[in-house]
């Protein structure tokens, strides 16, 4: 054994965090610096193939120091493609999902907003079978023009000079309903 176990489990950490092209030279840098049976003990240290390790070596020594300095690693194009391309019915799904719980402005038919926020919306795709994230459903959001409501504090119109006799009535009627036997039920207490 060449290295203890928290060596190696900090190598290990530090491994998987590079890219490719850099994982094949760290394991090719960390085996020639034990010599005879580094690249075994590297390659079932890290996991990776023989051949791996002999590649990043000839790298090493083939390399021209402008090269460390690349920022592309694969070709355009790759990886992962977004969801929006691996649920081609993401939109429609999404919109049944708002559908009930769309609200809008009258006075522009173009503002519209939900109910529901982002947290909700990722649970009831989950409970259809889709399973994505809350930046995604921002996305979506923007895409099909919804907007955040926006709470608005309106300014008192000012005073009415029947205001009292209103409040005054209400709690007269509230007293005969109550006094009769019926239920009372107000609009304030309902809040």
């Amino acid at each position: 054994m060449y290295y203890s176990e928290e060596i190696e489990s900090e190598m290990i950490k530090f491994y998987q965090s590079l890219n490719e092209k850099d994982k094949r030279r760290y394991a090719a840098i960390e085996a020639k610096k034990l010599g005879h049976g580094g690249i075994k003990y590297m390659s079932e240290l890290f996991g990776c193939n023989r051949n791996t390790i002999t590649e990043g070596k000839s790298e090493l020594e083939n390399i021209e120091v402008a090269k460390f300095n690349e920022p592309v690693i694969r070709e355009k194009g790759g990886g992962r493609k977004s969801c929006f391309e691996n649920i081609p019915e993401l939109d429609e799904i999404f919109l049944s999902v708002v559908q009930e719980q769309t609200a809008g402005d009258p006075m522009d038919a173009e503002t519209k907003w939900t109910y529901l926020n982002q947290g909700e919306i990722v649970e009831k795709l989950k409970e259809k079978g889709i399973e994505i994230s809350m930046p995604i459903v921002r996305q979506l959001l923007d895409k099909h023009n919804y907007v955040k409501r926006k709470a608005q504090k309106q300014l008192a119109t000012g005073q009415t000079a029947n205001r009292n006799e209103q409040f005054e009535n209400i709690a007269r009627l509230k007293q005969e309903y109550g006094d009769a036997g019926e239920p009372v039920i107000s609009k304030l207490m309902c809040l």
